[in-house]
């Protein structure tokens, strides 16, 4: 099994690509050890010192490492147990474990789903390429509240990215949005 690499805007984060499905659908964010209890991989992650966050996407794997650790230290411990998982064919999530949804479940007016339209078809695919994602939390009085994920998560230039693209974007096609905040 080989497995590539890629570095994220974060400079904390790496991506990860196996060469296979990781996420069927959805995506799993794991911002500490605390949250790994649902997935066999993200525990053996966050078994490596160093370890600070795991996130799944489509087809990778993001990890961020603490801010005193180097990655050449911990890159090979890293791609050890990515591979040793995959090619033991555990599973990603714990039987019985759902991928996190990108939006509530519920009717929706027409101004939210034209925002979530937005989100999964021009900005989603962006942000992935990143290692990351982003997902729609609300929207209240002309205020667009987004959490970033992944590599996008503590990102030095997701502050940017949520003001000079996103909300920028959203405001153009959709006139009663004011203004994106990110939430923590």
């Amino acid at each position: 099994m080989f497995i590539q690499t890629e570095g994220t805007p974060n400079p904390a984060t790496l991506k990860f690509l196996p060469g296979r499905v990781v996420m069927a659908s959805g995506t799993a964010d794991f911002p500490d050890a605390g949250s790994a209890s649902r997935s066999p991989l993200a525990e053996a992650l966050f078994a490596i010192d160093g370890v600070s966050g795991v996130f799944f996407g489509s087809d990778f794997v993001t990890v961020t490492k603490a801010g005193d650790q180097d990655w050449a230290v911990i890159k090979p411990t890293v791609l050890g147990a990515i591979m040793a998982h995959f090619s033991a064919g555990r599973p990603i999530l714990h039987e019985g474990v759902t991928a996190a949804a990108a939006a509530d479940a519920g009717e929706d007016d027409e101004i939210v789903t034209q925002i979530k339209e937005l989100l999964d078809t021009r900005v989603r695919p962006a942000v992935a390429q990143d290692g990351g994602d982003i997902v729609f939390h609300a929207f209240e009085d002309g205020v667009v509240y987004l959490h970033m994920q992944g590599s996008c998560s503590g990102c030095p230039s997701s502050t940017a990215t949520l003001k000079s693209g996103i909300e920028n974007m959203l405001r153009h096609y959709i006139p009663e949005v004011v203004e994106v905040r990110a939430v923590l």
